[in-house]
């Protein structure tokens, strides 16, 4: 996985935790992509919105850190997932799977990626989810999160893994976003993450923010920021081992 870091900007909100600002100023390749300004992006993303999106996002395809914005956007997998062209497995940590009917015929959406990923990306292998209802859900394995991930890591051990976080997977305590939550602390998640980033890693996209326009207060901003460092410290030490 290549350090390189993609922060996808859709709401300006990396700029108002002053995670943008932390990330440009650390020795690292920042590459800062606008999209704020394409229509039919929120929640659902229209054909030629994708269409946009994905030539915006094709010169930093191999980005190994992805930021993407709110759950609101978290289609942009979807998009940035395209760009594989070698088997993958997707494992999803999220407390949403993701992978309902698109509400409009087949326009995109946050809640309906996963199954537009299933159908048009041939290299796609398998699924793995991690948070819905406090289950792990993949090939033949449906149980109880909280007795760890080993038959996950067994099962793609050797393969190479696109990861997707959504920091919704977390209690408030910790993270706030628009979305329901569900109760895992950052400890849990690491730990979830110590296993996986020790596999064929190519990417790894986070997304889970909360902007001013969606109503966060300075505090939401200040928790948000400080986990969004937390965590791009914890992956890129794995980066550089």
């Amino acid at each position: 996985m290549k350090p390189e870091i993609l922060v996808a900007d859709f709401s300006g909100v990396y700029e108002a935790e002053g995670f943008l600002r932390y990330l440009q100023e650390q020795d690292l390749p920042v590459r800062h992509v606008k999209l704020g300004k394409i229509e039919g992006t929120m929640c659902y993303c229209d054909g030629a919105a994708e269409a946009e999106i994905r030539r915006r996002l094709a010169p930093v395809a191999d980005a190994g850190i992805r930021w993407i914005d709110s759950g609101d956007y978290h289609y942009g997998t979807k998009i940035l997932a395209s760009f594989q062209q070698e088997p993958f497995v997707l494992v999803l940590v999220d407390n949403h799977p993701d992978d309902q009917e698109p509400a409009f015929g087949g326009v995109l959406s946050c809640g309906s990626w996963v199954k537009a990923l299933k159908e048009s990306q041939p290299m796609l292998e398998e699924v793995w989810t991690l948070g819905p209802d406090h289950r792990i859900r993949g090939p033949q394995v449906d149980r109880e999160l909280e007795e760890g991930i080993d038959d996950l890591l067994a099962a793609v051990e050797g393969k190479r893994v696109y990861l997707s976080i959504d920091k919704d997977v977390l209690g408030r305590e910790w993270s706030r976003t628009d979305w329901s939550q569900g109760t895992y602390s950052p400890g849990q998640l690491k730990g979830w993450l110590d296993g996986l980033l020790r596999l064929d890693v190519v990417a790894v996209d986070i997304c889970g923010e909360l902007s001013p326009e969606k109503g966060a207060t300075p505090e939401d901003l200040r928790v948000n920021g400080e986990l969004n460092v937390e965590l791009q410290e914890f992956i890129l030490g794995y980066l550089k081992r």
